[in-house]
């Protein structure tokens, strides 16, 4: 049988379609762009559904390294905190977010971590913007779990107070003025408790503070610089509360020595401070005699009180402290008036203390008698570094007296005597003497990188 018969007669052959272009089928394609060879390949598709629904659906620790990468590369900076504080670690997206906000960032006073910079920076602003009273303090209550294992450091240039709601009587004015804090306690209110914010904070290590506001332009009052009696006493029980702060600043908050003797009762025995900056307040004697009771019972290395009411008796508690301390390195009472009976005592105190390396008595109204006794602590002390006695009536003949001390002190490299009318003969021969002192300490000095030698 013909095969030809059963399979029926073959058809002719049809025309070829790529032989005629009519016959194509065109195809118009939305993007003129489009082609098949930038067709994205399933994973990017992926990966870009995840970034577009991260808010909603935070998908990130069980994606591959290389996809996990891209998914951190696309991710907005605008995504709420409480989606990325916990879950986010690499810092290449807290660098974005962070050089969205500030132009500005020193991510090496961050510990070099972008996560912390960002998180130290954004309570700092918080908190510096917050107006008791008016806003909502959940808003920070929310914050603290997020910020809780990041922020060391917080540095809160202002807290401002809450906006006063009644109109200022007729009598007001001259009370205000006078600058009268009696007269304003009853008008003022109280700060934001730091209490809670301290204590949502588990690694705070340093805690920098100013009791007003930046600019307050032609609205000043005294009332916006007020450190009211509540605010001190919450905030002494937040620093007792805090175990691992190691630094805390309050300056330029009118703190007077009430206020001074209960935040010291606070920090009474603390483990961990070891830097005290009470500079430009109002702390008098009796403030200065409570931080000398603190200097025997702290470990502290370093105390600032420039720029206060300290006059002599506050300086002798000071030095009878000092005398049996032995731990603290670094002292600054510039701009007080303990003049020459609180020179002479903190001078007797170094004659038996070996710790401090750095004293700044600078604007202290000191003048001979001060720097002859400070000149037989040169002769035998073996630690102190720095010494500053400038803008003080040291004179020709005290200066000839700290010259004989240096002759036989090695140890001093930095000694400031401007302003004390020491002449110019004793300002040269010091400088002399301090470059001497300079080169040996930089021969004695280790080279970098090579191993201590065995004394």
């Amino acid at each position: 049988m013909d095969p030809g018969a059963i399979r029926g007669p073959l058809k002719p052959p049809g025309p070829n379609p790529a032989s005629n272009p009519r016959l194509m089928r065109r195809i118009i394609a939305e993007d003129p762009e489009w082609s098949l060879a930038i067709v994205p390949p399933l994973s990017e598709l992926c990966i870009q559904h995840i970034v577009e629904n991260f808010e909603r659906n935070p998908i990130l620790e069980h994606l591959l390294p290389g996809h996990r990468r891209k998914v951190l590369e696309r991710l907005s900076p605008n995504l709420p905190l409480a989606v990325t504080a916990n879950l986010v670690d690499d810092e290449g997206y807290w660098c974005r977010c962070c050089s969205r906000r500030w132009p500005v960032c020193r991510v090496s006073f961050y510990g070099s971590s972008w996560k912390r910079l960002f998180f130290e920076r954004h309570l700092e602003s918080v908190l510096t913007h917050f107006i008791p009273g008016t806003g909502d303090p959940d808003q920070v209550r929310g914050l603290l779990p997020l910020c809780r294992a990041y922020v060391r450091r917080l540095i809160l240039d202002q807290l401002p107070p809450p906006v006063r709601q009644a109109s200022p009587g007729p009598d007001d004015g001259d009370a205000s003025d006078s600058g009268s804090e009696d007269s304003l306690d009853e008008l003022a209110r109280d700060h934001l408790d730091l209490g809670e914010v301290v204590a949502g904070l588990d690694r705070l290590e340093e805690l920098h503070l100013v009791y007003g506001v930046r600019d307050c332009g032609m609205n000043f009052e005294w009332n916006l610089f007020l450190f009211t009696h509540r605010d001190c006493r919450s905030l002494a029980g937040a620093l007792k509360a805090c175990r691992t702060l190691k630094v805390l600043k309050l300056t330029r908050s009118r703190v007077t020595d009430e206020k001074a003797r209960i935040l010291v009762h606070g920090l009474l025995d603390h483990p961990a401070l070891e830097e005290l900056d009470l500079s430009h307040n109002l702390i008098g004697d009796r403030g200065a005699r409570a931080v000398a009771k603190l200097l025997n019972h702290s470990r502290l290395r370093a105390l600032n009180l420039s720029n206060n009411r300290v006059r002599a008796p506050g300086a002798q508690a000071l030095a009878r402290a000092l005398a049996h301390n032995t731990t603290l390195t670094s002292l600054n009472l510039r701009l007080n008036r303990i003049e020459d009976e609180g020179g002479q005592a903190l001078a007797h105190a170094l004659q038996t203390n070996d710790t401090l390396v750095v004293l700044h008595l600078g604007s202290n109204e000191l003048s001979e008698p001060t720097a002859t006794l400070l000149s037989q602590v040169l002769s035998v002390n073996t630690t102190l570094a720095s010494v500053n006695l400038s803008c003080n009536h040291i004179g020709p003949d005290g200066g000839k007296q700290l010259l004989e001390g240096m002759a036989d002190n090695r140890t001093v490299v930095e000694f400031d005597l401007r302003l004390a009318e020491v002449g110019q003969e004793s300002e040269y021969l010091m400088g002399q003497a301090l470059k001497a002192n300079q080169e040996a300490a930089r021969l004695k000095a280790p080279l970098p990188g090579s191993a201590p030698t065995a004394s």
